[in-house]
C-alpha cells in the first residue's frame, strides 16, 4: 500500500480544519496514525507513543506559521509569553518523561478522555454561540498572575500538551482570557506558547525513543516516525490557507458541527479499541 498517500489525505484534512477553527490538528493525528502504525505492524508497545512524538513533531511547522500571521498583526503579548515559556519547557519535557514511562492503556485513556472533553467544550461553544448575541467587549483590564504563578501555569499547560500530542491553545487561551486578556490576544498568544511546546515535546519525544529498549520502525528519530512527519507537514500547510477562507463563508458553523461529531466517533473508537 502507498502509505505516503495516506499521511497527504491525513495532513489536508488536518491542515484544513486547523486553519478553518485555529487549532491545532493533534486531536485527529493522533487517534488516525494509532490506526495507521496498527495497521501497517509497526511494535504494539510503540504506537501510540510514535503517534504521540510524530504529532508534536507536525506541530513544530504549523504553530510556527501561525506564531508569524498572528506576531505580523501585533496579537502576541511578548511579556506574557516570556514568563510562561521558562514553565512550558519544563513541564513539557517533563510530561515527555512521563509518557515514556506509561504504557500505552494509560496514555490512551488519558487521550480519550480529553478528547471527550475538548470535543464537549466546542459543541458547548456552538451551543452558547447559536443562542446568544453578540455581547459588547468587555472593558475590564488584564489582571496578570504573579511571575511564579505564570511559571506554573506554563508547566501545567505544557505537560497536559506533551501528553496529548497539542500546542495547548486549548488550555492557554481560556487561561489568558481568564485574565482579562483580548480574545486576540490570547490566540495570538497561545500561538506563540505553542511553538516551545512542540519543539519540547518532540525533543522529549525523540530522546525518550531513543531511551526505550523494544525496537522501533525503521526511518523513526526516537517516537518520531519521519515519513509520516514529511507528508503530513506538506500537505497541512496547503490545505491550511483554504480552511482560514472557509472561516468567514456561510458554510464554517456546519464545519465546526463536524468536526466535533468527528472527534466523538474517533474517541468513540478508541474506547471501543480498548476493549
Amino acid at each position: 500500500m502507498e502509505w505516503w498517500l495516506i499521511y497527504l489525505l491525513l495532513g489536508a484534512i488536518v491542515g484544513f480544519f486547523a486553519g478553518l477553527l485555529g487549532i491545532g490538528g493533534g486531536l485527529i493525528i493522533v487517534p488516525t496514525l494509532t490506526l495507521i502504525f496498527t495497521v501497517q505492524d509497526f511494535p504494539p508497545e510503540s504506537i501510540f507513543h510514535l503517534a504521540l512524538g510524530t504529532t508534536m513533531a507536525t506541530i513544530i511547522f504549523t504553530s510556527a506559521s501561525s506564531l508569524y500571521i498572528h506576531n505580523k498583526h501585533e496579537a502576541v503579548k511578548w511579556e506574557i509569553f516570556k514568563y510562561m515559556t521558562p514553565g512550558i519547557v519544563v513541564g513539557t519535557l517533563s510530561g515527555t518523561v512521563l509518557a515514556g514511562t506509561l504504557s500505552s492503556l494509560i496514555l490512551r485513556i488519558i487521550f480519550i478522555l480529553f478528547i471527550f472533553y475538548a470535543a464537549t467544550k466546542m459543541l458547548l461553544k456552538l451551543v452558547l454561540k447559536s443562542r446568544s448575541k453578540r455581547k459588547p467587549l468587555s472593558n475590564k483590564h488584564p489582571s496578570l498572575p504573579t511571575k511564579p504563578a505564570l511559571f506554573t501555569a506554563g508547566g501545567i499547560i505544557g505537560a497536559v500538551s506533551s501528553l496529548v500530542a497539542i500546542g495547548g491553545g486549548l488550555l492557554t487561551i481560556p487561561f489568558l482570557t481568564a485574565c482579562n486578556i483580548r480574545l486576540q490576544h490570547a490566540i495570538g498568544t497561545a500561538a506563540a506558547i505553542g511553538f516551545p511546546i512542540a519543539v519540547a515535546g518532540t525533543t522529549g519525544y525523540i530522546l525518550n525513543g531513543f531511551m526505550q529498549l523494544q525496537p522501533l520502525p525503521e526511518d523513526s528519530l526516537g517516537y518520531v516516525y519521519l515519513p509520516a512527519l514529511g507528508w503530513l507537514v506538506l500537505a497541512s500547510m496547503l490545505t491550511a490557507p483554504l480552511g482560514a477562507r472557509t472561516t468567514h463563508s456561510t458554510q464554517a458553523a456546519t464545519l465546526e458541527k463536524f468536526f466535533v461529531i468527528l472527534l466523538y466517533c474517533l474517541a468513540g473508537k478508541m474506547l471501543l479499541d480498548l476493549f
